[in-house]
């Protein structure tokens, strides 16, 4: 038997299910797919229903949950040691499982990331080899928090590019659902108190540009790892991110102008 569960939350995902789904199971690694439709209205459930596939089981949610709350439902239903959560338009690269579940062979590796490509959406790839700068190869959980406040969630890619431990995500209490954009990387930063963050060089995983997140969130997100974890993240790291936030601040205010005064010609 495998060790690992593919956890799909899926709500009104129609447009990029099917691409999704065909990278998951056109893996050849042992694995169990639980797909959780948290009540769509669109063609969500007729797409996952059309996958004739034993390792793969389709659940609904007859009431929506909020995100988090389906992501923790979605893990809840896994059997297996090793759990990744694969989001509606994430896509994962020819031999991505294999490559992970090696790592995650090493019993003191909590949480393994890997490198991914950005896609336009049409899907074709704008960049690869993206995310986790100065992470790769094994990483205390120090590193990892201050790299986070640092450079902020979104070098830590989809999720699907992420493998960690179901004992340790019940451990952490599993997703928690404010604030939405960062609630990934969240999970990985508590997780990785039990055991080392592993940063993969490969490029494993590939997901559309999610676009800019609003950035008093990432402010928020950032002051509470610093609030929670004094001992990790000191003055400094957060006052970098506080800045790196200032000068995103900036950019899109500078690029509102210009809009505008575009928009009076």
């Amino acid at each position: 038997m495998g060790i690992l569960s593919v956890c799909v939350p899926a709500r009104d995902a129609g447009r990029g299910l099917e691409r999704t789904m065909r990278s998951i199971l056109e893996q050849d690694t042992d694995i169990e797919v639980i797909l959780l439709d948290n009540a769509s209205t669109d063609e969500t459930g007729t797409i996952a229903k059309s996958f004739a596939d034993v390792r793969l089981r389709v659940v609904r949610n007859e009431v929506p949950l909020p995100e988090g709350e389906n992501r923790n439902r979605a893990v809840s239903l896994t059997t297996r040691r090793l759990v990744t959560v694969v989001c509606p338009g994430d896509i994962l690269l020819p031999g991505a499982f294999d490559q992970q579940v090696t790592v995650m062979a090493d019993n003191g590796i909590a949480v393994c990331c890997a490198k991914f490509q950005l896609l336009d959406e049409q899907g074709q790839v704008l960049a690869t080899e993206v995310g986790l700068p100065n992470l790769l190869g094994q990483r205390d959980i120090r590193t990892l928090m201050r790299t986070i406040v640092r450079r902020g969630p979104a070098e830590f890619g989809p999720t699907a590019a992420t493998v960690f431990r179901r004992a340790d995500f019940d451990r952490v209490g599993g997703y928690r659902g404010d604030p939405a954009f960062p609630m990934h990387v969240d999970l990985i930063a508590r997780m990785s108190a039990f055991g080392s963050f592993y940063g993969q060089p490969e490029t494993l995983a590939a997901w559309h540009d999610p676009g800019a997140a609003p950035l008093a969130q990432l402010w928020r997100f950032q002051h509470r790892l610093r609030a929670e974890y004094p001992e990790l993240v000191g003055r400094a790291p957060v006052l970098t991110g506080d800045l790196r936030l200032a000068v995103a601040a900036a950019d899109r205010l500078r690029a509102r102008i210009r809009s505008a005064r575009a928009a009076r010609r």
